[in-house]
């Protein structure tokens, strides 16, 4: 009899996919137990292989770089669970928001999102002392972060702050980045690009690592923000009034898109026709290689509206160019982009100019932004939303909505991703965007519920504004914030009404008490469909996606085997025979939906999977799951032949099976699986 094959519960293995790569191309280096031999490499690769005898490298290093390559490596078994009471539109929104330790909610997107986000825009800690917290263990990273958030018994573990005092001040907090931006990296599209915030305290090193990472050919430049609040006065340092935004793409394939025109820029093209407003610029080259030598092909003469031949002729009498060749001033002329103008001059010549019409242009990003209002303006912000102070250092909207502007981040699937989201800024810019422009950018943000108070040394208790004002986690700051920007665009009445905040255009959030709720949807579950109650609101407008799902890193909801458990025949018989243990504080874990959710993750399907893509189906009286039409996922608990013969008529390409589901029964299991086994291009797993 064999066994039906088991869904995966670990993240994606990106060894194994490394490996892969390497055997397609060089299959000849790996040995009959498919490892790998390297005197074999060396000869295949010849000089490009840097020799063995080489120690000196440029590059850089610091203490516990090799465990960050551990940490990368090690799989997580974790999952996410839904969380439909803190979401907004659950069954119908594609926006998500994760809360957890993002090493691992990293690691768990690697499958799922693999080469599928557009732009990742981060504010990482700045490593000022104790801003920032993270495991210190990369092995127990699950563990640390359960203990963390109270979900399992601490025994006086925590996450750490990076203190001076601690000493490897930096090589902790590099620590801590190079691994996530590692994970990061590969889930960028090659045409993704990556914007991270810093200050002048890491940006040298971030910026190695970044070159590192991403390569140094595909750094796309340093932006400097004036942020509007001085730092460090005194007599000994600089005021610091910028900070720093590292670009880097994944490939070449990335562009920057051109930044809308403000009102200086437009003051400039001061003349109008029926045609609109244009400037007009000198058709004779000017600047440098600005003489006939350099382009002889541009030296030519043109005939003026009297009929005399005209030519490049700069000041003092050389002979200059034109800047174009004779065929493009024709398409030119043709399309009523040339103007003549008298010269100013006592010679009172024909002088041809070029028009540039201002309708559908724009410029070229820069890297210095000192247009866009600074913290003290997201400070502002963030106090009109919440009618106080309540998150210190945000970043200004309009600076994120630039990012996402220039990153040419238009269409419906595309995703922008923000791992350290701390007040949900970045959820703040998508949303306005899309309702100033009507397209439906997706966000996914990932937040660590770090504590809004912190306990002293004497025992007492340190509280926050954000605590005092019913916010215990950062995670829960940003929560709210999404869900009041959600409940503002929904009053305005039509998305295309909003309008961006910072800019030309801008959404304005109105203040609520910290404690008021802002509109909830309720939803309740047939058996074939997910469909939404009504909840008190409105249904989200069409044209916007106007939600987002809320998930909360957890373990997993199956028995997982831990590599690291003592080997005693006891030991194994507890793990092989164990019934999960879930956190008894999140009533969501064990559930079908939440079994659900780890499946499509572990199958490499996406979260924001809904309706229609994702349904429900009462088949041969059981509740299915179908995802796509085409794969079936039986989560019940009690499994009958029928259900399945009814799913093999509909010719399924992958059926996913709760293996408890079976209640011992492996005479129905074996024939299940037989069946499944005989049909060609079906995928039968259990879990």
């Amino acid at each position: 009899m064999t066994t039906a094959p088991k869904l995966p519960l670990t993240s994606h293995n990106l060894n194994e996919d490394k490996l892969r790569i390497l055997k397609e191309h060089f299959p000849e280096v790996f040995t009959e137990g498919n490892c790998i031999d390297w005197d074999k490499l060396r000869l295949t690769l010849g000089e490009t292989l840097e020799s063995e005898d080489s120690k000196e490298r440029f590059g850089l290093n610091w203490p516990g770089k090799r465990n960050c390559f551990k940490a990368i490596q090690a799989p997580t078994t974790a999952t996410l669970l839904p969380d439909r009471g803190a979401s907004v539109d659950f069954d119908t929104t594609e926006n998500l928001y994760i809360e957890g330790d993002n090493l691992e909610v990293l690691k768990l997107l690697q499958k799922s999102y693999l080469g599928k986000v557009k732009m990742i825009y981060i504010d990482p800690p700045y490593n000022t002392g104790n801003d920032f917290v993270y495991p210190d263990d990369y092995t127990e990273s699950l563990k640390t972060y359960l203990e963390f958030t109270g979900q399992v018994d601490a025994g006086g573990r925590k996450f750490s702050n990076n203190t001076e005092t601690t000493g490897r001040f930096h090589s902790k907090w590099l620590n801590m980045m190079y691994p996530r931006l590692f994970l990061a990296r590969n889930l960028l599209r090659e045409d993704g690009v990556i914007f991270i915030s810093i200050d002048d305290g890491e940006v040298a090193h971030l910026r190695k690592v970044c070159d590192e990472i991403f390569g140094e050919e595909n750094s796309r430049g340093m932006i400097t923000r004036n942020t509007g609040t001085p730092t460090g006065q005194g007599n000994k340092i600089l005021v610091n009034t910028i900070d720093y935004i590292l670009v880097y793409s994944k490939s070449d394939y990335s562009n920057f898109s051109g930044l809308e025109f403000n009102e200086d820029d437009e003051s400039i093209y001061d003349q109008e026709d029926e045609k609109g407003r244009f400037l007009i610029r000198s058709l004779r080259k000017t600047g440098g290689e600005d003489r006939k030598e350099d382009r002889p092909s541009m030296y030519y003469p043109i005939l003026a509206p009297d009929g005399t031949e005209i030519y490049p002729i700069g000041p003092g009498g050389y002979e200059s160019r034109w800047r174009c060749g004779r065929g493009r001033f024709l398409q030119l002329s043709k399309d009523g982009l040339i103007l003549w103008k008298k010269s100013n001059d006592e010679k009172n010549e024909w002088k041809p100019h070029q028009k540039f019409y201002l309708e559908g242009r724009t410029k070229q990003p820069s890297n210095l932004w000192n247009d866009i209002e600074g913290n003290k303006k997201a400070s502002i912000d963030i106090k009109n939303i919440f009618n106080g102070k309540i998150f210190d250092f945000p970043k200004p909207v309009e600076l994120i909505s630039r990012c996402i502007d220039i990153s040419g981040v238009n269409s419906p699937s595309d995703i922008i991703l923000d791992f350290f989201s701390g007040s949900a800024t970045t959820a703040h810019a998508v949303l306005a965007l899309n309702a100033e422009d009507g397209r439906n950018r997706k966000f996914i943000c990932v937040q660590l519920p770090e504590p809004t108070r912190t306990k002293k040394a004497d025992g007492t208790w340190e509280e926050s504004e954000a605590y005092k004002a019913g916010f215990s986690t950062i995670a829960e700051i940003g929560k709210e914030r999404i869900r009041r920007v959600i409940a503002k665009l929904k009053e305005e009445g039509s998305a295309n009404k909003g309008k961006a905040t910072g800019g030309k255009k801008t959404v304005k959030i109105q203040a609520f008490q910290a404690n008021e709720e802002a509109p909830s949807l309720g939803f309740e579950r047939t058996d074939d469909q997910l469909t939404h109650n009504g909840g008190g609101t409105e249904p989200p407008l069409k044209s916007q996606d106007l939600g987002f799902r809320v998930f909360k890193l957890a373990p997993s909801n199956f028995p997982v085997w831990n590599g690291n458990l003592e080997k005693s025949k006891e030991a194994l018989e507890e793990v092989l025979f164990a019934t999960p243990e879930f956190p008894t504080n999140d009533p969501v874990h064990g559930t079908e939906e939440a079994i659900l959710f780890e499946v499509l993750l572990k199958s490499g399907l996406s979260l924001a999977l809904a309706n229609p893509s994702i349904r429900t189906e009462t088949i041969a009286g059981k509740i299915v799951y179908i995802a796509e039409e085409t794969a079936y996922y039986v989560l019940g608990n009690s499994h009958t032949a029928e259900v399945f013969d009814e799913i093999m008529k509909r010719n399924p390409s992958q059926v996913v099976v709760r293996e408890s589901g079976f209640g011992g029964n492996d005479v129905l299991k074996a024939n299940v699986h037989a069946q499944f086994k005989q049909m060609k291009d079906v995928r039968f797993l259990v879990v």
